[in-house]
């Protein structure tokens, strides 16, 4: 990564996982400002600055703040994970299908959500999923994977999707690029992965 080689976990990346990852015994803020607590930052300073990571994902921090994960649906808590990691500012984020197993309507919500987040935190994201909609909308270049052996089987660049995942994903160039990634895929034999 930038020139050098990655032998293990460091501090300059982060990483949300599709699988819930919050710590169950902890509330949203202190879920959220883990990693800053592990870093030494002062109660006080974790606590101004998780609110305001808490507010940024679409929480709401007088009520959230000391719920725990189980009193959160699936959205709330991706929330307070891509909070947990961007609070840390990474210049890398690796996401494993994180909207996964999110309903349609919350997993465009937070589509939208990290391309507001990326603009901001301006990291690079290393966006894992199976849909092709969801890599089009998102990405600036698009891996399609060969399942045997593992290797990029394409990359295809994208134009910048401007606007909300639901206006986007309406329009003809939209559906060209998800049709001829489908075209690719069929070519290279692979079972939708992006």
């Amino acid at each position: 990564m930038l020139g050098r080689e990655i032998v293990g976990p460091g501090a300059d990346r982060g990483m949300v996982f599709q699988d819930y990852t919050s710590f169950d015994n902890r509330t949203v803020l202190d879920n959220v400002v883990f990693g800053l607590e592990c870093r030494g930052v002062s109660r006080q300073e974790r606590e101004s600055e998780g609110l305001e990571w808490i507010a940024k994902v679409g929480l709401d921090p007088r009520r959230d703040r000391a719920k725990y994960p189980h009193e959160l649906s699936g959205g709330m808590r991706q929330r307070v994970a891509i909070a947990r990691t961007l609070i840390l500012r990474p210049r890398v984020i690796l996401m494993d299908e994180p909207f996964g197993a999110l309903d349609p309507a919350t997993r465009l919500d937070m589509q939208d959500l990290l391309v507001k987040l990326w603009r901001e935190v301006q990291a690079t994201v290393l966006f894992v999923t199976h849909s092709v909609e969801e890599a089009v909308y998102l990405g600036d270049r698009v891996f399609v994977m060969a399942t045997t052996p593992g290797r990029i089987a394409e990359e295809i660049r994208m134009p910048a999707a401007v606007g909300p995942a639901r206006g986007v994903q309406s329009e003809p160039w939209f559906h060209e690029q998800v049709n001829a990634i489908h075209a690719r895929i069929d070519k290279n034999g692979v079972s939708h992965q992006i």
